[in-house]
């Protein structure tokens, strides 16, 4: 069995925000570290999840004894990340496309089952 991580496939599920910022923060912790060892990882906010990646929201969100959710956010299109926000959850919230960070993809339910089917492994925050 290989050690080697590069080129597998990750998606992060983001189902905390303000309500849980520890678990908004650790599975944003956990797509940085992935992303920084050469896994392509897409990152999807669901539920409470999508203030994490909202403008006016995300700033508020941290974790006692994490980096910020803000900066964590910030640093997955850069570092080759992919972002996927649930249509239906933002306009439960009334949240407009232009208040979601710069990168973020607007997605339904099809779009997320493939990604997940892709993936090597899926993980839930």
């Amino acid at each position: 069995m290989s050690d080697t991580i590069a080129g597998k496939k990750l998606v992060v599920i983001i189902t905390h925000g303000l309500d849980d910022p520890e678990k908004a923060t650790l599975g944003l912790v956990v797509a940085n570290a992935a992303l920084a060892m050469d896994v392509e990882v897409t990152v999807v906010f669901q539920g409470k999840g999508v203030m994490s990646c909202t403008k006016g929201m995300y700033e508020h969100i941290i974790a006692p004894g994490l980096k910020p959710l803000k900066e964590l956010v910030d640093g997955i299109i850069p570092l080759g990340g992919k972002m996927y926000v649930c249509i239906p959850c933002i306009e439960e919230r009334n949240i407009d496309k232009g208040q979601l960070v710069e990168g973020a993809e607007l997605v339904k339910a099809g779009k997320l089952i493939n990604a997940v089917m892709n993936a090597d492994q899926a993980l839930t925050y």
